[in-house]
């Protein structure tokens, strides 16, 4: 896949991808909306599902709808081809698993080797169910955030997970969806680029001040790189790459 654009926010559509529509997994993080940004680029009509699971830092469910009305607002193009949301009570998530995401306990590293913020088998899920509500609204594209360059080592964000879940999608559905994962080999500071050149300076600005990270679920004073507690690791990475960022373009 490559990271170069195939449209702007005001640009036309590549004619490989008119006939091709994208369901794309939307938190209300920096990097799902930036997946967002992407998606209404390449794809003439994209929806969003998003899921409610017992988080922790479910104040990112609160921003979503703003979230989506500031997109829309981007350009006639993408308010045009960004449909319906689809928010997705998957509750039972907070209830079997016992994480610092869905409890209110410190983060801290397990004796496996992850961090206590993974959710095992959420992306799994998160997939399936979106590849069942696409079945449904005739979407063949998935798109999600998933990274394992820049990232807390969750094996399902690697690279090799996805391309077994897009093998056993396709199996179980008798379908051809393909999964895309745009941020997959960039870091926090190319994530943020790529925002960038996707929707200029101001689309930069709404992640930053309009997305939510925290793990700890903290809105609280605005930072130069957004919201949050600054201390835990969703905080650090996004702060980190922000800060990278900015220090690439006042360089050049």
């Amino acid at each position: 896949m490559s990271d170069t654009p195939l449209a702007s926010a005001s640009g036309a559509l590549a004619p490989t991808v008119k006939t091709q529509s994208a369901l794309v997994l939307f938190s209300g993080g920096q990097d799902s909306t930036t997946c967002l940004a992407w998606a209404l680029s390449r794809y003439q009509r994209v929806e969003t599902i998003g899921f409610d699971y017992g988080q922790r830092h479910a104040i990112e469910l609160e921003v979503r709808p703003s979230l989506l009305a500031k997109m829309k607002a981007f350009s006639p193009d993408w308010k045009k081809r960004l449909g319906e949301d689809h928010m997705i009570d998957l509750s039972l998530i907070g209830k079997i698993s016992d994480t610092a995401l869905t409890r209110d306990v410190a983060i801290a590293m397990q004796d496996n080797g992850l961090p206590n913020t993974f959710v095992p088998g959420r992306n799994l899920l998160f997939m399936t169910v979106a590849a069942t509500l696409a079945y449904r609204r005739g979407l063949n594209v998935l798109v999600g955030g998933m990274c394992e360059t820049d990232f807390s080592g969750y094996p399902d964000c690697r690279d090799d997970t996805m391309k077994a879940l897009q093998v056993a999608l396709n199996l179980g559905m008798a379908t051809q969806l393909k999964v895309e994962t745009p941020l997959m080999w960039i870091d926090k500071a190319e994530t943020w680029a790529l925002a960038e050149s996707l929707g200029g300076a101001p689309l930069v600005d709404l992640i930053r001040t309009d997305t939510h990270t925290c793990y700890l679920g903290e809105r609280g004073a605005l930072h130069d790189w957004g919201h949050g507690c600054g201390k835990c690791p969703a905080c650090e990475l996004r702060m980190r790459g922000y800060r990278h960022y900015a220090a690439a373009k006042t360089s050049v």
